[in-house]
């Protein structure tokens, strides 16, 4: 959470990693925040997020996190055998994501399933999230859309998009039966954001595991649980792409993959992840499931005394307009008290884009100040 920078990088695309580790009770991990950080242990195996975005600078606020600089490790290695070329058959319904991060003047590249005729389009939400603008091209016609997020489960990495002006589109072959162990499995996705879909065949290893991360400080960790577990040599960019079984149907969404040692890789069951997207389409909202974009006020902060100490504010957005500068101390969003940069968050996370409240916060000499704004269309989330 903590930030020593607001300025933007130049723009760059490189792989998001997560270097987490095995514990004794075989968890490893993908982190589900902007950046993936760093992590290890005595006798343990790397794992790696598998998105394939860069961000080479913090992040403005919004709900779920307030922007962490992405850490860069190795890519998966341990091959079962060489990416081949995908078949017609596995590019139906497919398609690469490009994810604009306008706030860390960065790109993102993964992969993602069609869902809908109309243009439903189902990924990882490490995926899209930072995004400010998102593009979606459809393998087997080459036609690219502009794409909306429809809603997101950050803690199950899982993310719905909407293709703007779509229809007519083949859908992508999800399977109704789970995978089993031992049974051939196929790994496809944009590896390595090239463009250009590979396949990377395996087998199940494992089922219903579970998988812990950190960022780089050792904090923030997040879980995700039920997962495929394979030996398929999935690469950064595969995020949000298929994993098929030999008849060619779809169990799996391809998350997170090991960076040494011999191949291993975890993906969301289908069923699971395909239930969650029917939670988004319906318009549900809980705990988990949120809809569209979060409110956002332009800011980056780290925790402070007394709140959310402001580190840069962008320009136009409400916190500018209201005054806010950096160095000041967020203390209060709508009535609610901020002692920390998460309170923040989840402050904002309670509010929409467009709805006005009253923000408060003291500035580096000590004067308290309030003002009331008009919370503003965040990034994807």
């Amino acid at each position: 959470m903590n930030e020593t920078s607001a300025q933007p990088a130049p723009t760059s695309k490189r792989r998001r990693t997560a270097i987490i580790t095995i514990t004794a009770l075989g968890t490893v991990g993908l982190a589900g925040g902007i950046g993936f950080g760093v992590g290890s242990t005595t006798g343990t195996t790397p794992v790696v997020g598998q998105g394939y975005p860069a961000h080479a600078a913090p992040a403005m606020n919004g709900p779920g996190g307030f922007g962490e600089s992405g850490g860069l490790g190795a890519s998966g290695s341990g091959a079962t055998g060489p990416a081949a070329t995908v078949t017609s058959t596995q590019q139906v319904g497919i398609v690469d994501v490009t994810s604009i991060l306008g706030y860390q003047s960065a790109e993102a590249a993964g992969t993602g399933m069609i869902l809908t005729s109309n243009g439903d389009v189902l990924t990882n939400n490490h995926v899209i999230e930072g995004a400010t603008s998102i593009t979606v091209t459809v393998i087997s016609t080459g036609d690219t859309y502009t794409a909306t997020v429809v809603g997101a489960d950050p803690t199950a990495d899982v993310a719905v998009l909407q293709l703007n002006n779509a229809s007519g589109l083949s859908t992508a072959n999800l399977n109704t039966s789970p995978a089993t162990v031992g049974e051939a499995v196929t790994a496809v996705g944009d590896a390595g954001g090239t463009g250009v879909l590979t396949a990377a065949s395996g087998t199940v290893t494992a089922l219903d595991q579970s998988i812990t991360a950190t960022d780089s400080s050792g904090a923030n960790a997040e879980q995700l649980s039920g997962l495929i577990e394979t030996n398929a040599n999935v690469q950064p960019g595969d995020s949000g792409g298929p994993l098929y079984d030999a008849s060619g149907a779809i169990v799996g969404m391809d998350t997170a993959a090991s960076s040494g040692g011999a191949a291993q890789a975890y993906a969301i069951p289908i069923s699971t992840a395909e239930g969650i997207a029917t939670q988004i389409e319906h318009g549900v909202t809980s705990a988990t499931v949120q809809q569209g974009y979060p409110a956002f006020i332009g800011v980056s902060v780290s925790d402070g005394t007394g709140g959310a100490m402001v580190l840069g504010v962008l320009p136009g957005q409400p916190a500018a307009t209201a005054g806010i500068t950096a160095g000041d101390i967020i203390t209060g969003v709508g009535g609610q008290t901020v002692t920390s940069a998460q309170d923040l968050s989840a402050a904002l996370a309670s509010h929409s884009p467009g709805q006005r409240l009253t923000v408060t916060w003291a500035d580096a000499t000590g004067g308290v100040h309030s003002a009331t704004v008009t919370l503003g269309t965040g990034p994807a989330q």
